[in-house]
C-alpha cells in the first residue's frame, strides 16, 4: 500500500467519523468543534485529489467563515437554548425521523448502484482526456489561474458574494442577540 492510498484512508475515516459524530452527538459544543474536523478531513481529501483551490477554498468558505459564524451563534445563544436542544429525544430510529432514513438508504443505494455498475476506466470522457493529454498534474498552476479570473473577468460576482455573505453574517449576528425584556 502506497503512502497516499494510506493518507486517503485515514482521511476518509477522519471524515465519515466524525460526521457520523457531529450526527449523533446530543452535545451541541463537541459537535460543532467535531464538524471542524470533518470539514479539515475533506480539504485534506481535496489536496489528494490535486484539487488544490477547492481545498483552500473549503478552508477559508466553511472552516473560516461558516463555522465560526456557527460558534458565534452557538456562544450568543442562552443556556436555556441550549439545554433544550440537548434535552430532545435521543432515540436513533423513531417515526419522525423516517422520512429521513429513508432518503438517506435510498441515497446510499443510489450510490452503491452507480459504484458497481460503473467501469471507470471505459468511460468516454476520461478515454478522450487520456488521447488529448489532457490530464491535471501536480506540476499545473491551477490556483494561480483561478486567482487570475477571480481578480479580473469574475471580479463582480466575487465581490458580490462576500457583500452576500457579509448580509448572512449580520443577519445570523442580529437573529442571534438576546432581546433586553422589560
Amino acid at each position: 500500500m502506497t503512502m497516499v492510498r494510506l493518507v486517503f484512508y485515514l482521511m476518509g475515516f477522519i471524515a465519515l467519523a466524525s460526521a457520523v459524530f457531529v450526527a449523533a452527538t446530543k452535545n451541541v459544543v463537541r459537535s460543532v468543534f467535531m464538524f471542524f474536523v470533518t470539514l479539515m478531513a475533506l480539504a485534506g481529501l481535496y489536496v489528494l485529489a490535486l484539487a488544490d483551490f477547492i481545498a483552500i477554498t473549503q478552508i477559508v468558505i466553511y472552516v473560516g467563515g461558516i463555522l465560526v459564524l456557527i460558534l458565534f451563534a452557538f456562544m450568543l445563544s442562552g443556556k436555556e437554548n441550549l439545554a433544550v436542544l440537548e434535552q430532545q429525544n435521543s432515540r436513533f430510529i423513531s417515526i419522525s425521523k423516517l422520512p429521513a432514513l429513508l432518503l438517506a438508504v435510498l441515497f446510499f443505494v443510489v450510490i452503491l448502484n452507480i459504484l458497481f455498475k460503473t467501469d471507470i476506466n471505459n468511460l468516454l470522457w476520461i478515454k478522450k482526456s487520456i488521447t488529448l493529454k489532457n490530464a491535471v498534474t501536480p506540476g499545473d498552476e491551477m490556483t494561480n489561474n483561478i486567482g487570475i479570473n477571480l481578480m479580473s473577468r469574475y471580479l463582480l460576482p466575487f465581490e458580490a458574494i462576500s457583500i452576500l455573505l457579509m448580509m448572512a453574517l449580520v443577519g445570523a449576528a442580529h437573529l442571534s442577540r438576546k432581546e433586553k425584556s422589560s
